[in-house]
């Protein structure tokens, strides 16, 4: 028998009873309140009235939903209890909020009379109730009781009997009901907290939640209520209510790092980072403006009142530590805010030390203050603004502290001294740093920088205590990154014979084997994840309706004890497979969309070419279309190997909002239609030169005047986007398409002075070419003058590639080398030599699969040593200042071509630059090498004034002895250089370009000579535009 139940369906509660009662309520608890509490502050009394009011609202609505529904068995009072209840959560935060900061309660307020004046039929009946009680005649009893309460609902000495008689039937979830109701009468923090407690023994907490927001609210200064009652809702869920109680706590005992610490995890999990790092950050402020790290404020919440599980959580002692500082430094890391991770970790650390005073090292913009023993900043490193002069500090951080400020160094792009960091991290033991490992090699995946991040996820894959699915999905996306598709497909294949439910594995693998034109592996692993999709989503739905079913008829708790959960995903449907019919009818509309397509191009390509700007951008709509329709055709781009490619399908920004359901079923259905085409183009394979109706010829020049034309509209990524994805098609694996491909996207580059694209795309084309002279003349041409093409010369990575060529070229001379069919080059016999060649240097099978000669067809050796290599990688030291190295190769080309007027200029200016150096103990002789190499050199370009170089040897000359500090002698050369270029102009009218180089460097001579008019002359003549 429930509480509503027991509730005679029949009785009638007439409207005016508790009308009446209440009114005369109101009416002497507010005479009696102006007679017996004087010398109360009047904001403490306003604030318990309010209270004492809101819980009669409370007990009057519940008595008015009774009256409403008395014919259902109970349904109602929990609806109407389940409201009250949100209301009162919304009442319970004003409350607390109302409460702090108005002084504390000087003495208990008095005791009130509760309930209004009973008439002589209530008295009555209340006596033959006990009567019944005292004779052993409970139901009796319980029976007069409620005829009571239908007549008098506020009399409580009513309900304190029917908690007697049910208490003594030892119904206790009956008897605490009634409780429950009695205490809205009495209006005692310590009752309402005392039948909290017992809810929550019975297990019915969303009671005891009710019943200590109440306690609570009645007493603000009872904190043990706001913590039982946010621990309580905090271990069921009840995030919002959590909070609550602990901001409650936190006004009262402000900064305290034990409530920050518990309630760090509530806002964590509602994702509210950015207050939860305020909350912190005061705290930070406030603990670091004192001296002595030790000396904790004196006012913190007893730590008796936490329970077992959360002291492990907190400090010992409720002091701000290490922990309280990295806490905030990675809710800034989750909000982004790098640049104050870096300053809470180093003011932070700094205080700990006992160094809080320590301004000055705010101003550094670098970690020099944390560097290692031994660390040593070369001259220039660090010194930014205001970091001149500064030395550096070598005290000791903590690892995870190091961790923080590597990361965020590295997030914010300061990538030199966050590798400084993190490099100490990765030098502890794996084992017991494995979260700050995958947490640096996450960072470095998040920052493209695959080729770092690799080894790390390794590493942790390969240790069983270290080693995770998020692990080796990360390494695998690694190697995929770097273009090692055939080792990421084993790792995917590893994850699912250990996770055979996991779909994203299961995606990802059917991807790279639709890149290496298997559809059929692939689509067969679609199905598994759309079948596994489709299980756990009807099992769900079964769990849901098993679990609605399963509702008890019968309540012991005045609310609803189940959690709300969230909406159910509903069961995708997806069709069946296409039938043949319908693959040849979908094709046959593709084609004819892209003959209407290429021929309205073929109709405003003339006015393209002419600038126009409609007809232009009518032709890039018309042409984006067409590209996208070949580059989504996976018949286009099946291979034999592993293929540099991140994936089939180019995700458009109006895709990027389906769900994964929509991503597989479109996924299943492109398979299904590649699975048809292959099967008709088998029939079909000799002779093909188009698709859909265009010739691949006519496809490619497409592809270039786009690249050309996004370009030239500063679009250079969608240009480079396009041309590096059609170079991987099968149809392009030619080598004059591969080259026309890579041409096209060096002019793009150096439009859009990308040049480390430019350098890449000649590296490639140099690799495919070997022994050639002409794609080294490319580059140089290329990367003909400024500082980033300077940059891309003088790399490691060229100066490797020209160092390996040399060796092979050496080799090929001596007979040492062997074709290799594979990779379609010559190397050496040695694979010693080869291993010691760059490591990340691509060979052409892994660039795609080019043509390759057939055995009785391999291209001829060389026969004489190469000096084009020697004197590009002798210039490329020249301009790296290695004059000593270059010297030594340059020498090496001299001896093969004495008579090359390149070899010996850039032999004077090796040796100039030797002799200008410091370590040099030779100048003299340096200095006349050179101008016996720079004589030599006039000689054969030409020495007269009627030579077609006469004007480029002056300049050269002047140069020469501008670097030495003969400014008589410069001077005379760059003016004979300037008449030369004159006189020639008078007569072919062509401009050389080195006239404005002499005259500018005899500007400057000019000027630091006191020669300012003439300086001035010059400038108007040939460097004004």
């Amino acid at each position: 028998m429930t509480f509503e139940m027991g509730m005679d369906d029949g009785l009638d509660f007439p409207e005016s009873s508790s009308e009446s009662g209440s009114e005369e309520t109101t009416d002497e608890s507010g005479d009696e309140g102006s007679d017996d509490e004087e010398g109360e502050e009047g904001e403490v009394e306003e604030l318990g009235d309010g209270v004492e009011n809101q819980i009669d609202g409370d007990f009057q609505r519940l008595l008015q939903g009774m009256r409403d529904d008395t014919n259902e068995s109970g349904s109602s009072l929990n609806k109407i209890w389940d409201v009250s209840f949100r209301q009162e959560e919304s009442e319970f935060k004003d409350n607390i909020r109302e409460a702090s900061g108005i002084g504390k309660v000087k003495r208990k307020r008095r005791n009130r009379r509760r309930g209004p004046p009973l008439s002589h039929e209530v008295i009555s009946l209340i006596g033959e109730g006990n009567k019944a009680y005292l004779d052993g005649n409970f139901q009796e009893a319980i029976r007069v009781m409620m005829e009571v309460i239908r007549i008098e609902p506020r009399a409580e000495s009513a309900w304190n009997l029917l908690v007697t008689c049910y208490r003594t039937m030892d119904d206790k979830p009956k008897a605490l009901q009634l409780s429950i109701m009695s205490a809205h009468l009495k209006h005692d923090s310590e009752e309402w907290y005392n039948l909290a407690t017992e809810s929550q023994e019975l297990g019915l907490h969303q009671q005891a939640l009710y019943c200590y927001g109440k306690a609570a609210s009645l007493d603000p200064s009872n904190v043990s209520a706001l913590w039982e009652r946010a621990s309580l809702a905090k271990e069921v869920g009840e995030i919002q209510i959590a909070r609550s109680a602990y901001m409650g706590i936190l006004k009262r005992f402000p900064r305290d790092v034990i409530v920050l610490t518990e309630l760090r995890h509530i806002l964590v999990e509602a994702e509210d980072f950015a207050q939860c790092a305020q909350l912190y950050q005061q705290a930070f402020d406030f603990y670091t403006s004192k001296d002595n790290p030790s000396s904790a404020p004196d006012a913190s919440i007893d730590p008796s009142l936490m329970q077992e599980g959360d002291k492990g959580t907190s400090s010992s002692n409720g002091e701000f530590t290490l922990m309280e500082i990295l806490v905030l430094a990675d809710l800034y890391v989750s909000l982004g805010a790098y640049d104050k991770v870096i300053k809470v970790i180093r003011t932070g650390c700094r205080w700990l030390q006992g160094r809080g005073r320590q301004k000055f090292w705010d101003a550094c913009p670098d970690d020099r203050e944390y560097d290692l023993e031994g660390w040593v900043r070369e001259s220039g490193e660090g010194e930014r603004a205001g970091a001149a002069g500064i030395r550096q500090g070598f005290y000791p951080l903590d690892v995870n502290a190091r961790h923080r400020l590597g990361i965020a160094r590295l997030k914010m792009g300061d990538l030199q001294e966050g590798r400084l960091q993190v490099d100490v991290v990765l030098s502890q033991s794996i084992v017991n740093f494995s979260p700050l490992f995958t947490e640096i090699a996450d960072t470095y995946f998040e920052n493209g920088m695959f080729a770092e991040a690799r080894p790390i996820y390794e590493m942790l894959g390969a240790d069983a205590a270290t080693s995770s699915i998020h692990i080796l999905m990360q390494a695998a996306a690694c190697r995929r990154r770097l273009g090692d598709e055939q080792d990421a497909a084993e790792v995917y294949e590893h994850i699912i014979t250990v996770d055979p439910t996991n779909n994203d594995a299961k995606m990802k693998l059917a991807e790279i084997y639709e890149a290496q034109d298997n559809p059929r592996r692939a689509l067969d692993l679609v199905y598994q994840v759309i079948d596994s999709r489709r299980r756990t989503n009807v099992a769900e739905s079964a769990d849901k309706d098993l679990e609605a079913s399963g509702v008890a008829a019968a309540q012991t708790s005045l609310f609803s004890e189940k959690r709300k959960k969230g909406k159910q995903k509903a069961v995708s449907k997806s069709g069946s497979k296409m039938s043949k019919e319908s693959l040849i009818e979908l094709e046959e509309r593709k084609e004819a969309e892209a003959s209407l397509l290429y021929g309205r191009l073929k109709q405003i390509w003339d006015a393209m070419l002419n600038s126009e700007e409609s007809a232009t951008n009518e032709w890039l709509l018309e042409a984006e279309k067409l590209i996208d329709m070949f580059r989504e055709t996976r018949n286009l781009f099946g291979s034999r190997g592993s293929l540099p490619f991140r994936g089939m399908v180019i995700q458009r920004p109006r895709n990027l909002n389906k769900n994964k359901e929509t991503q597989e079923d479109d996924m299943a259905s492109r398979l299904e239609l590649n699975i048809g085409q292959e099967a008709r183009s088998r029939k079909s394979r000799v002779g093909v030169d188009n698709f859909r109706g265009i010739r691949f010829d006519d496809w490619l020049i497409l592809f270039v005047q786009y690249a050309f034309l996004m370009t030239k509209r500063g679009q250079y990524e969608s240009a480079e986007e396009v041309l590096q994805h059609v170079i991987l098609s099968t149809v392009y694996q030619t080598r004059a398409a591969q080259d026309r491909l890579r041409l096209a996207t060096i002019a793009c580059a150096i439009q859009a002075r990308h040049f480390s694209t430019v350098m890449e795309q000649c590296r490639k084309i140099l690799i495919f070419h070997q022994f050639n002279n002409e794609p080294l003349r490319i580059m140089l041409a290329s990367l003909a003058s400024g500082l980033q093409p300077t940059d891309q010369f003088i790399s490691n990575t060229l100066q490797k590639y020209l160092l390996r060529e040399m060796r092979v070229s050496d080799a090929a001379v001596k007979g040492n080398v062997q074709y290799s069919q594979s990779n379609g080059r010559f190397v050496t016999s040695n694979k010693n030599a080869e291993e010691n060649g760059d490591e990340d240097e691509p060979l052409p099978a892994e660039e795609g699969d080019t043509d390759q000669p057939e055995k009785g067809n391999i291209p001829k050796r060389p026969t004489r040593i190469n000096p084009v290599l020697i004197t590009i990688h002798g210039q490329t030291m020249n301009a790296s200042k290695a004059f000593q190295g270059s010297i030594y190769y340059l020498l090496q080309a001299f001896d093969l071509y004495p008579n090359d007027p390149l070899v010996l200029l850039s032999l004077c200016v090796a040796s100039l630059g030797r002799a200008m150096q410091r370590q040099a103990d030779n100048r003299n002789y340096l200095v006349t090498q050179a101008f016996g190499f720079l004589a030599r050199y006039r000689s054969l370009r030409g020495s007269t004034e009627d030579g077609d170089f006469a004007d480029e040897v002056e300049y050269n000359f002047g140069r020469a002895f501008h670097q030495l500090g003969l400014l008589s002698h410069a001077a005379r050369h760059y003016e004979r250089s300037l008449r030369l270029t004159e006189k020639n102009m008078e007569k072919t009218n062509e401009i050389k370009g080195i006239e404005r180089e002499a005259a500018y460097n005899l500007s400057l001579i000019y000027a630091t000579t006191g020669g300012a008019s003439l300086s001035q002359a010059l400038y108007k003549k040939w460097l004004t535009i």
